[in-house]
This record gives C-alpha cells, sequence and structure tokens, in this order.
C-alpha cells in the first residue's frame, strides 16, 4: 500500500499539469475566425461623362503552409472594371501603405478608388459627420484596384494571435504579402494582366523589397512599381549622432516650409518655388555638403557664413542654426519656424499648423497633419464605407493605423541602416521593361524630396534604365493627393504611366 502512494502522487501531478498546460494553450492559442465568403456589390460611376460600371470584393484571402494549414487571413477590397473580356489586356494593381502599421485606407479613399474622403480643396478635414463621395479622378478607368491590408492591419488577422509576430517584421511582411498577390493573381486567372503594385511611405519600402520577392520566389514581373512619399534608404531620414545626410537632404523641404508660411525675405518670397528650391538644392549638394563633411575644422567665419546661407533659406535666425552646429533636426524646426507665433507646422504636411499651449519646448504635442487632419475622418470613412455600402460584416476592429506591430523587426539590416534600394536596382536590372514612377510632395517632412532623388540617384542603375524612371511633384505633403489640384495632376500622371 505505502509502494502504491508515491505513484498516485505522480498520477495526480500528472494530471494537474496536463490541466495546467490546456489552460495556458487556451489562453496563448487564440484562432481567429473570419468569414469565407467574399463580398461583391455592383456599382457604377460617372467619369467624364461615361458611365463605368464596376464590381466591388470585399474579404478575405488564407495563406497557407504548403501543408495546407492556414497561417494568415488577409483581407483585401477589390475593384474590377465589368464588361471585361480580354483580362490580359487590363492592368491590375495592388496598392498598400506603409506605417508599419497602416492599413490600405489612404491611398484606398484618398486618390485610387471610386470613392474618396471629402475634404476641402486645399486637403483639410471637414467638420464631422464625414462623407464619402464619387472620385471622379479614380484610376479604375485604367486599372483594376486590389488593396491589401498587411497582417494585423485593417481587419487583417494571423490565423493564430500568438503567431502574429513573425509578420511584425521586415521578412515577414513583405513575404506574405508577396504571397497574397501571387494567390489573388493565381485565383483570380490574372497571369497575363499587365501587373503593377503602388505603395505610399514605409509601403515604398515594402513595394521595392516585394518587387524583387515576386521575381525570385515566384518568376511574377511586374510592369511598372509606383512610389508615392518614397523611403528606400533609411539612413536618409534617421537624425542620429555623426550622421549627416539627413540634415542636408531635408534642407530643400525646409525651405519649402518657410516659403509657404512666409517667413522668407522679400526677396526670396517674390520668386517662384520650383526656382527657388533648386537654388537651395545646389547649396545643400555643394557648400552645405562640404561643410559638414569638414566637421570641427570648419572656421568660426566659414560657420558664420553658412549658417547666415541656412538662415536665408529657412527663415531661422542665424543664432539658432549656429546654436545647433549648423545642423536642423526635424522636430525642433517644426517647434522652431513659428515659435513667436505659439504655432507648430506638420510633418506629413507641412502646410498644416497648430497653436501649442507652450512655445518653450524642443518639440510639439502631435502632427496637425495627422491627428487634426485625416485621423477622424478617414477612420470614420472607412467603417461606413465597409459596413454600410459593402455590406461587409466582423466582430473585429479595423485597425487604421495600429501600433500592435511594434516593435517592427530590421534584424534582416543587423548592423547596417533599412535600405531596400538594392532590391529595386536588382528588379529593374532583372525586368528592364519594367517602369518607375516616384510621386514627391514639395512639403513632406516625413520622407522628403530631395532625399528621395539623392536614393534614387544613387541607384547604379545604367542609362538606359534610368529612362525608365518619371518623378512629379506637388504642391502639397506626404498625402499629397489630399489638395484636389494635386489629386487631378496625379490623374493626369497616371493616365500617362499606364499608356507606356
Amino acid at each position: 500500500m505505502y509502494q502504491s502512494i508515491p505513484l498516485l502522487f505522480f498520477f495526480l501531478t500528472f494530471c494537474l499539469l496536463s490541466m495546467e498546460t490546456q489552460a495556458q494553450n487556451k489562453e496563448t492559442s487564440t484562432l481567429i475566425k473570419v468569414p469565407e465568403k467574399i463580398n461583391s456589390v455592383q456599382r457604377s460611376i460617372s467619369i467624364n461623362g461615361k458611365t463605368l460600371s464596376y464590381t466591388v470584393s470585399s474579404g478575405y484571402l488564407s495563406l497557407k503552409s504548403e501543408t495546407g494549414e492556414n497561417e494568415a487571413h488577409i483581407f483585401f477590397i477589390a475593384y474590377t472594371r465589368d464588361g471585361i473580356t480580354d483580362k490580359s489586356r487590363r492592368p491590375l494593381t495592388f496598392s498598400f501603405n506603409g506605417g508599419p502599421g497602416s492599413s490600405s485606407v489612404w491611398l484606398h479613399l484618398g486618390v485610387l478608388g471610386p470613392r474618396r474622403v471629402l475634404m476641402t480643396d486645399e486637403g483639410e478635414s471637414l467638420p464631422p459627420p464625414f462623407q464619402l463621395v464619387d472620385n471622379e479622378y479614380t484610376w479604375l478607368d485604367e486599372t483594376d484596384l486590389v488593396f491589401i491590408d498587411p497582417v494585423t492591419t485593417g481587419f487583417s488577422r494571423a490565423a493564430d494571435e500568438k503567431e502574429a509576430k513573425k509578420y511584425h517584421g521586415y521578412t515577414g511582411d513583405m513575404q506574405s504579402v508577396a504571397d497574397f498577390i501571387r494567390r489573388y493573381v493565381y485565383e483570380n486567372q490574372r497571369w497575363n494582366s499587365p501587373k503593377y503594385i503602388i505603395g505610399e511611405s514605409y509601403g515604398t519600402t515594402r513595394a521595392a523589397a516585394v518587387s524583387q520577392q515576386l521575381i525570385d520566389a515566384y518568376g511574377l514581373y511586374l510592369n511598372g512599381v509606383i512610389l508615392v512619399s518614397c523611403v528606400l534608404d533609411f539612413q536618409t531620414i534617421r537624425f542620429e549622432a555623426h550622421n549627416d545626410l539627413p540634415h542636408i537632404l531635408f534642407l530643400p523641404t525646409y525651405a519649402a516650409t518657410a516659403y509657404y508660411h512666409k517667413q522668407l525675405n522679400p526677396t526670396q518670397q517674390g520668386r517662384k518655388l520650383a526656382d527657388f528650391l533648386q537654388e537651395v538644392r545646389e547649396f545643400a549638394s555643394n557648400q552645405y555638403t562640404v561643410a559638414l563633411m569638414r566637421g570641427d575644422l570648419l572656421s568660426d567665419k566659414e560657420k558664420t557664413e553658412i549658417a547666415a546661407k541656412i538662415a536665408d533659406y529657412t527663415g531661422l535666425s542665424p543664432e539658432y542654426v549656429l546654436r545647433a552646429n549648423l545642423r536642423l533636426n526635424i522636430f525642433r524646426f517644426t517647434k522652431e519656424l513659428l515659435r513667436d507665433a505659439y504655432n507648430v507646422v506638420g510633418r506629413f504636411d507641412s502646410r498644416y499648423k497648430y497653436t501649442d499651449m507652450n512655445a518653450n519646448g524642443e518639440t510639439g504635442e502631435f502632427d496637425p497633419s495627422y491627428q487634426a487632419t485625416i485621423l477622424g475622418c478617414f477612420g470614420t470613412a472607412i467603417n461606413d464605407y465597409l459596413s454600410r455600402e459593402l455590406n461587409f460584416s466582423t466582430h473585429l476592429p479595423y485597425n487604421i493605423l495600429t501600433g500592435k506591430v511594434q516593435p517592427w523587426d530590421y534584424s534582416a539590416f543587423t548592423g547596417r541602416a533599412v535600405n531596400t534600394a538594392e532590391n529595386l536596382r536588382k528588379t529593374m536590372t532583372m525586368n528592364p521593361t519594367m517602369k518607375l514612377w516616384v510621386a514627391n510632395g514639395y512639403y513632406d517632412l516625413a520622407t522628403p524630396f530631395f532625399a528621395t532623388e539623392y536614393t534614387i540617384n544613387h541607384l547604379g542603375l545604367s542609362p538606359e534604365l534610368r529612362k525608365n524612371i518619371t518623378m512629379t511633384y506637388y504642391p502639397a505633403g506626404h498625402m499629397m493627393y489630399l489638395q484636389k489640384s494635386s489629386l487631378i495632376e496625379m490623374k493626369k500622371h497616371a493616365q500617362e504611366f499606364y499608356k507606356k
């Protein structure tokens, strides 16, 4: 009898541990159930007096392992033009935004789709309740459109939430988006369609990587890549000690911002913006670059001369520029430019400003070009659109721009700056007929246009391949299409691009 006690104790302990393990598994393993049916609705829109009929499909495409198990559920919204019998001649464009952590809502309801958020002509939010209107500048007459929400953004989720982290990084994100594109092309029989991708902000970082992944993994060659507010080389935008590159590359956008807010002297203020910015580019590329490279060897006289020139271009005082050691950090600039008026200018779009309660301090409270301009109207619009117009129902919240993906895994770039410019170079070299269109906003302090020019000019392409690149510029910010005149210009440039 006494010998059986240890066995009984062991058996009871084993049962308790098994029950505890099962309970822990229930807590840590969260399987996401999603609607399997794709919702489809028919709509039409008038473009230049002609009616365009189309189908909107919204739902999930599940990414699977090679054994057939669900790994992630990618939510998408697709627009296909009705009445097309030969799809091999109909372009297909995949769209995503950036963040990391952003859904596809901005390009979707801002510029590309047949519905857009109604804003003022200059791109400011109207008072709630917010409205969606027909977008007569949609690109749907040129191309079918598929909007992709990467994992954990929008309604997209990992099949098992405890595995979501593997998608929250450069490699997992890039591979899952490329796999989605392959699956969509295959299941919708679009292999022979001309294919394009468009990304914005971090979405351009992703687009460069995805374009190479599609070739390497699936033999899928694109006809074109569109980069809106581009950042491929993070060294160009990271203000860190001993990295002088951002100070040089942000200067033309600082100058454009000062010009817009009329902080320059009458001579500079009276010039055409494009001419003024070209002069600032030349100064930044030459005297300013040389001065920063010389570092502590720069004489006091030389420092004073450079500071005076920077002050002339930015509207800041020469004394402030000298105290900053000739190096203007973006967040200090947005606070300093209009400090006397208690105003802080925006990062995504430096045309916008707000009144800060405290004129002291290094930085502002928030970005007026995001929280006070686009977050509310786009967040309301996409939720209303999905539920009321597309009849899509789910218990999940639509993650517009979520911090749940942070910290983002950049381990693929350990020991060096994040940079997908080389991916783009390889893609353009392997696929020499692919066209590249880069859209820039003059007032974008998140991904400034001069930094983009620097990156594109350092791709190392042959003269023939450089002919495949188109650069366009707009007098607006990171989301230049919010300004109606720029929205119209982008449509014209899109028509030219797709005709190529």
